[in-house]
């Protein structure tokens, strides 16, 4: 459990910002900054920011050792903070699966143990190791000062859900970042956005995706399946890019400038192109860190379907331990393979092409919703061949239609179009494309929308019980 969001809100973000604007001196607002981190982590799980902090030490102190010595012993350091990390995270993250998936083949009955996943494990194990391979690779120097590596790893705005940094990306911001009140003023609007892609859009969307993914067999029909499809395909695009935006206006409100993590992936023509938009920061770390050093696709094609398939199981296993994800995976590899080597979507229309990618989209994500795998082939049954009409079928789809949920729905959908790229376009004045009277209302305009959404944000989170975002579990 991390901070309710009115708590964050209206106590802890606001206290850390302005203590942070008092103190003056770099060294004491990483301290401050380190601190924060720390109690945003420890609230209601205080012995995980142990863990946290050990993880940081190790990775830390294993990095100094792979900056030097002999080839030997650089390698082998490197091989030993790999295994220890992803060990780690194995115990934490997949034990219980593991066991049932044994149990399940053997017909044994192994206790399986309840273990208690620390927030954000993925993310931040992830982080950590990525310093240490860089390192290793001369990419960045084995930081001396360990309180700036603790810093990277446990930056409370992109701690638990992510997006994944990388040390080289922020180094410089650590040890000697700077803001203005445009980074202030941007940075806070930006975090405004996220806040109410995920309160107003995410949470009315996915109530609907929580019902009827919950309900009774006999009230799925097509009807209902595709609405419920629909409901998460946007719940968990607004809920994780809505959590990205947050973080980056965080970041840069405090000085730090992280990447984009979500590039409009829902405008994709092609499986490939989605996975350059969605969720960049996982892909890349996953093409630099697995599929290069795998060989990528310089071995030939057998090994690269190889390290294909490979990447996208342990994608697929990164989010959850539950098989589901690992066939939601290996279900998007299948596509982008299919699309390499078969190359039909650069000889339709692009229309039919978006069509295909979101239908793709959309069937990969039921599995990614669904409890079981059984429970993923039987909504996706449902989806083509649920024809059923039945009194509680249209009563259940009906009853999800409500005015509120059709606006949102609309909302998500308008959404999904590149508006922020055209924004930054228009502020930057390219093409003369507004006069610098126009460029001020939009300003004025932009300010005022923020401050509307941030009011109607903390009222529906007055009323509202705790829902934390998806990615919080991973």
């Amino acid at each position: 459990m991390v901070f309710s969001s009115l708590t964050f809100l209206c106590i802890f973000l606001p206290v850390v910002f302005i203590l942070y604007g008092i103190i003056k001196s770099l060294k004491a607002r990483n301290i401050l900054l380190v601190i924060a981190s720390l109690v945003f982590y420890a609230y209601g799980e205080p012995v995980y920011v142990l863990l946290m902090i050990g993880s940081a030490l190790f990775n830390y102190s294993f990095a100094r050792l792979v900056s030097g010595g002999t080839d030997r012993k650089r390698k082998a350091a490197l091989i030993t903070a790999v295994i220890v990390n992803i060990g780690v995270l194995c115990i934490f993250k997949y034990t219980g699966m593991l066991v049932s998936s044994f149990n399940a083949v053997t017909g044994l009955n192994v206790p399986v143990p309840e273990i208690t996943l620390p927030i954000g494990i993925s993310f931040f194990t992830f982080q950590a190791l990525s310093y240490v391979i860089d390192t290793y690779r001369g990419i960045v120097r084995a930081q001396k000062n360990f309180l700036y590596v603790l810093l990277y790893i446990s930056f409370f705005p992109q701690l638990i859900a992510g997006p994944i940094v990388r040390y080289a990306d922020i180094e410089k911001s650590i040890t000697e970042r700077s803001r203005s009140t445009d980074d202030i003023a941007e940075g806070l609007k930006r975090f405004i956005c996220g806040l109410a892609k995920k309160v107003l859009i995410a949470n009315t969307v996915g109530a609907v995706a929580d019902t009827i993914f919950n309900a009774s067999g006999n009230q799925i029909n097509i009807l209902t399946a595709w609405i419920g499809a629909a409901a998460y395909v946007f719940q968990i695009y607004y809920d994780f890019s809505g959590y990205s935006d947050m973080a980056i206006g965080l970041g840069r409100m405090f000085g730090f400038k992280f990447k984009e993590n979500f590039e409009h992936p829902y405008g994709s023509t092609s499986m490939k192109e989605f996975w350059r938009r969605w969720h960049i920061s996982l892909s890349t770390w996953f093409r630099e860190y697995l599929y290069i050093p795998l060989g990528g696709n310089r071995r030939g094609r057998k090994r690269t379907v190889v390290n294909k398939l490979t990447v996208f199981f342990c994608t697929g296993l990164w989010h959850g331990a539950n098989w589901t994800f690992v066939i939601w995976g290996l279900y998007h590899g299948f596509f982008l393979l299919l699309e390499e080597y078969i190359p039909f979507v650069r000889k339709i229309p692009k229309w039919l092409a978006r069509v295909y990618m979101m239908l793709v989209v959309f069937v990969g994500f039921v599995m990614f919703r669904a409890d079981s795998v059984a429970t993923g082939f039987f909504f996706i049954g449902k989806m083509f061949s649920g024809f059923d009409m039945s009194a509680p079928a249209l009563s259940l789809a009906l009853s999800q239609l409500t005015p509120w949920f059709l606006i949102m729905l609309a909302a998500a959908v308008f959404g999904c179009a590149p508006l922020h790229a055209l924004t930054e376009r228009m502020r930057a004045g390219k093409g003369s494309v507004v006069s610098a009277g126009k460029t001020s209302a939009l300003e004025t305009l932009s300010c005022v929308t923020a401050c509307v959404l941030l009011a109607w944000c903390l009222l529906r989170l007055s009323g509202s019980a705790y829902n934390p975002f998806i990615y919080f579990k991973f």
